[in-house]
């Protein structure tokens, strides 16, 4: 027997918290009958307590299941042995039957307790993964809380709620250790069920853009708009931004009065390199751009979709290419083109290059 206070301290919860009594019944009658088979270690059979709010009464049941040939006595029972509790009892049948556990109104107490508990923390978890579902896409400071081998657990929200920070998402060659402060960009809130988390990251390309926004007023404002980015973490990023007003320099809003507003960017990033493009409709023109630092003589397209050929002076090869053909590869990303770099010799050697493209 359960007591009517109990239920109504249930009642008192769901107009507080808004949470329906009938979840926590059905969590305390699966909590208590798991509880019940831990009282008898080596009892595998399945135990149903249902409880009635009205009465209080708390009602325990096994079931076992009809078989031919027994093999767990705690599950199954023979035909022979069903007979004698239902007449017409059957193989495939599944036979209830009614027992009082032993001292149960102890552990009753304590199961309901911890159940209370683990909803009530359930509950207030989930409600705040709600509240951060339209923080998806956006930076948040937070303070790193632990540091494993594969994960970062970063604070955020003021102790709200914590985000992990996967090894793909932190950029190489940082470190990072207990109480320090970062920002982060929040990757993924996944709500509901144990698996509900916050996943942040500090390699999205979108990282950036966001930096910037938070940097650059004419960015935030929607004056000046980010077209792409394309990015290797922790080494070089690129991105083209635009805007629609002709008086206004697009770069410069970026870089800002002596290169404050994109060296606040970088070093957030620690020291990684960023090459600020100006966008072009014109895809060749932007390849032209988008190959920054270097000089780019020309740029022709080629036979097939999106595929087109870079030409630069010789001592410029290397600079276009980058290391580890860094530049070129960023440069592909950024465009969403094939790009294939020549120098101005391999070209008249080859005679590849007819004279049209963009310069």
């Amino acid at each position: 027997m359960i007591n009517k206070e109990f239920f109504e301290a249930l009642a008192d919860l769901e107009r507080e918290k808004g949470i329906a009594h009938e979840v926590f019944v059905e969590a305390l009658q699966n909590a208590l009958a798991s509880a019940y088979k831990k009282q008898f270690p080596g009892f595998s059979g399945e135990v149903q307590v249902t409880m009635d709010p009205d009465t209080g009464l708390m009602r325990c049941f096994l079931l076992r299941h009809v078989v031919e040939e027994v093999v767990d006595k705690d599950k199954e029972l023979s035909l022979e042995e069903a007979l004698d509790f239902k007449e017409d009892a059957k193989i495939g049948d599944t036979l209830i039957e009614e027992f009082v556990p032993n001292d149960f109104g102890r552990i009753a107490a304590q199961t309901a307790k911890q159940v209370i508990l683990q909803k009530l923390h359930e509950t207030e978890r989930d409600n705040t993964l709600s509240e951060f579902s339209d923080k998806e896409n956006e930076i948040l400071s937070g303070v790193v809380r632990k540091v494993e081998a594969k994960s970062v657990t970063v604070e955020l929200g003021g102790g709200q709620i914590e985000g992990v920070m996967l090894s793909q998402d932190q950029i190489p060659g940082e470190k990072y250790n207990v109480n320090d402060k970062i920002k982060v960009y929040v990757k993924r809130v996944k709500s509901g069920g144990k698996n509900a988390q916050v996943l942040v990251s500090r390699t999205a390309p979108n990282f950036v853009k966001r930096l910037f926004e938070e940097e650059v007023p004419e960015i935030r404002q929607g004056t000046v708009q980010v077209k792409s980015i394309s990015r290797e973490p922790g080494q070089r990023t690129k991105m083209a931004i635009w805007s629609e007003d002709p008086k206004i320099d697009a770069v410069g809003a970026c870089v800002g009065n002596k290169g404050m507003r994109v060296n606040a960017v970088v070093a957030e990033l620690s020291g990684e390199k960023i090459d600020i493009i100006p966008w072009s409709e014109d895809p060749l023109e932007f390849i032209a751009k988008a190959l920054s630092p270097a000089k780019v003589v020309a740029v022709t397209q080629l036979e097939g979709e999106n595929s087109a050929m870079a030409i630069v002076p010789d001592d410029k090869l290397s600079l276009a290419i980058g290391r580890d053909g860094q530049n070129a590869r960023l440069a592909a990303r950024l465009t969403g083109w094939k790009i294939d770099v020549k120098s101005e010799s391999a070209v008249k050697k080859l005679n590849l290059f007819s004279g049209e493209g963009a310069e």
